[in-house]
């Protein structure tokens, strides 16, 4: 093997060795050259946005938000603990709220096609025709005598009254009224002696009775 060769040889064996070096090199340089018009196209965008900054951005002003946030440290750490409580009852209420609102739609539902709603909304629209009719004082007034029917109406509730009321609102269904003769003196004299007109007799003068307490 001449000089030469030998030479070859030696050149050969440092390439060898200098090849592992040599790739990354290489490996890095592709990347540089891949990234560099991003990164070319990424400064000039924010160039062009610090531009739009101008002069409203003041560096003391910013120092100053910094000092700012360091001061307020535990107040952004409490603002974020009950951030993370708000979240964590909204993800337990979530499965809730979709259980419930379903049946609060189908509630509501029910209610409209029973017509409880158009109940409300005429009730409501009763309320407004009222107040635009009549003033407060009327209004007022109107509460009274509503409060007074009511208490007739607890009166209403009394064994005997109701049986009262019964018996007269029965009356009328036993009257045969096509079929009713005039009655002079005699007939007068002699329907005394009628057990059922003695009876009817008797309750008049009951009535009459309790009718003379009005006058006190």
């Amino acid at each position: 093997m001449n000089n030469e060769e030998l030479i070859l040889e030696k050149i050969s064996n440092i390439e060898a060795q200098l090849e592992p070096l040599v790739k990354p090199v290489l490996r890095n340089q592709e990347l540089k050259d891949d990234l560099m018009p991003i990164m070319n196209q990424g400064m000039a965008m924010l160039i062009n946005e610090l531009l739009d900054v101008g002069s409203s951005f003041d560096l003391s002003e910013f120092f100053e938000l910094i000092k700012q946030v360091m001061r307020s440290t535990n107040n952004i750490h409490y603002s974020l603990k009950q951030l993370g409580n708000v979240i964590e009852f909204i993800q337990d209420v979530e499965p809730l709220l979709k259980s419930a609102v379903p049946q609060l739609i189908g509630y509501l539902d029910d209610l409209e096609k029973r017509g409880v709603l158009r109940i409300i909304v005429s009730a409501l629209d009763v309320r407004a025709k009222v107040a635009k009719a009549y003033s407060g004082e009327d209004i007022d007034a109107i509460g009274d005598g509503f409060v007074v029917m009511i208490g007739l109406a607890k009166q209403l509730n009394d064994p005997k009254t109701v049986e009262l009321i019964e018996k007269l609102m029965g009356i009328p269904q036993n009257l045969d009224l096509k079929n009713v003769k005039s009655a002079g003196i005699g007939k007068l004299l002699t329907a005394g002696f009628d057990s059922e007109i003695k009876a009817g007799l008797g309750v008049m003068l009951e009535l009459t009775k309790a009718m003379g307490k009005l006058k006190s």
